[in-house]
Formats: structure tokens, sequence, C-alpha cells
């Protein structure tokens, strides 16, 4: 039964979450609220570090992760598949059909509407990630918010710095705050 219910709680998932990994967060904070012995907020911002430093797609990896959390390495399958199969079976029937569409001023305004709801879905998520990573209740954690914009301004400033570098540096930072004071 509760294969069943990865499966389709992540076929649901993968339905509307357009616009690839950071676009299913918002999904999975409202799967968490409305099954909170499957996924915490914690358990989120867990799967989001661990499937941001692994290789593969965020949202798959996100997936597994939290499909194992459930119900082990058959609930970790049932929610990747679950993930994964409603874009099976859109590429599937509509591949013939868009092609025929391709110039049709129509299909490309609803891939231009798509753009903005991706946006939309992103920009979701990154609040939600910000304050899991910066707020303490309905206080903000002074350090964590600085090192964030620290880091945010050097990437921006230094673009060509290797992934590998910013997941170090980010992977000391959350060393370094773990400590004991």
């Amino acid at each position: 039964m509760i294969i069943a219910l990865l499966f389709l709680k992540f076929f649901r998932i993968g339905l509307f979450s357009i616009g690839g990994g950071m676009a299913t967060l918002p999904f999975l904070f409202e799967l968490s609220a409305h099954n909170p012995t499957w996924l915490s907020s914690d358990d989120i911002s867990t799967m989001i570090a661990v499937s941001e430093s692994t290789p593969g797609p965020m949202g798959i990896n996100m997936s597994t992760f939290a499909g194992h959390q459930v119900a082990g390495v058959l609930g970790s399958l049932a929610a990747t598949l679950g993930l994964v199969a409603p874009s099976i079976i859109i590429i599937l029937i509509i591949a013939r059909a868009l092609e025929q569409f391709r110039d049709n001023r129509y299909v490309g305004y609803a891939f231009y509407g798509l753009r903005a709801a991706v946006i939309a879905l992103i920009g979701y998520a990154c609040s939600k990630v910000f304050v899991l990573a910066c707020m303490d209740g309905s206080h903000l954690r002074v350090i964590e918010t600085t090192m964030f914009v620290v880091l945010v301004c050097c990437i921006l400033k230094w673009k060509k710095v290797h992934p590998i570098v910013w997941i170090l540096l980010s992977a000391g930072a959350g060393i370094l705050l773990q400590l004991p004071s």
C-alpha cells in the first residue's frame, strides 16, 4: 500500500514540476506538510544537500532519497519511477504531434507561459530553502545569513570557479557551524 501511495504522490509531483529539480521543491514541502511522518523540513534540506552534491538530476536524486526514507529500497524505486513516469508518458504522446505544431504561435505562447511558471516554482523553492537555512522559527540566523550572502556575492563575482570548490566551501561552512561553541 505504501509503495503504491509513494508512486502516486511522486507521479503527481512529476506531472506538475516542470523545470527540473528545484521545481519539485514546492511539491516536496507540500508532501512534508501533509505527510510529516514521511518527510520533515530537515529531511528536505538534507535531500537538497545530497542531491546537489551527487551526480544525476536533482529531482530524481531527491525522489530516490525520499522514497528510501519512507519505505527503503522499494520505496526509492517507486518514488523515482513515479517522478519520471509522467515525463515519459507525455513525451511519447506529444512527440509526433509537437513536430507538426512546432511553428504554431499558440504552441510558442504556451511554452513561453511555462517559462513563467517554472520561474515562479524555482523562486518559491529558493525562498523556502532560504528560510530553512537562515531562519530559526521567526528569528534570523545572523551568522548563517551572512555566510549565505557572502557566498552568493562570491558566486556572482567569480562565476568560473569549479562547482567542486563551492561544494567544498559550503561543506566546510556547514561543519564550522555545527561545531560546539
